[in-house]
């Protein structure tokens, strides 16, 4: 299984379109030890993501906010999302591999206004 996580000086990145870097998790049942690497997006943002992502085989994404459309867009590619988790991402990457990740699996951004993002579950009020 590869799981992705916008990754940002180690920690989740809390604006899943502006990501400029993924750590990129390779778990492998039965295996102690997960192997990662760091990639960068290029510019990439918010619609091509999903394709990118696609490309590098991913099955789950766990991130901070994301938006409705962003989300749709994974999951139509067949990508899980996993959302509102904070943190480092190498312990979001152990809690998921241990079955112990905490997430909202909504969308958590809801507001591109002047003010910026607004995190917090636009479906379900977290």
């Amino acid at each position: 299984m590869i799981v992705a996580i916008p990754f940002e000086n180690g920690s989740i990145g809390q604006h899943f379109g502006h990501t400029e870097q993924f750590k990129i998790y390779t778990i492998e049942e039965g295996k102690a030890l997960m192997k990662s690497r760091v990639v960068s997006t290029d510019g990439q943002g918010h619609g091509a993501l999903a394709a990118f992502l696609t490309g590098l085989d991913v099955n789950v994404v766990i991130c901070g906010g994301i938006g409705d459309h962003a989300i749709a867009g994974l999951e139509s590619s067949g990508i899980a999302v996993h959302s509102g988790v904070n943190g480092f991402c190498d312990a979001a990457a152990r809690a998921f591999k241990n079955g112990k990740l905490e997430s909202l699996q909504c969308s958590t951004c809801d507001s591109h206004g002047e003010g910026g993002c607004s995190h917090s579950c636009s479906s379900c009020g977290h």
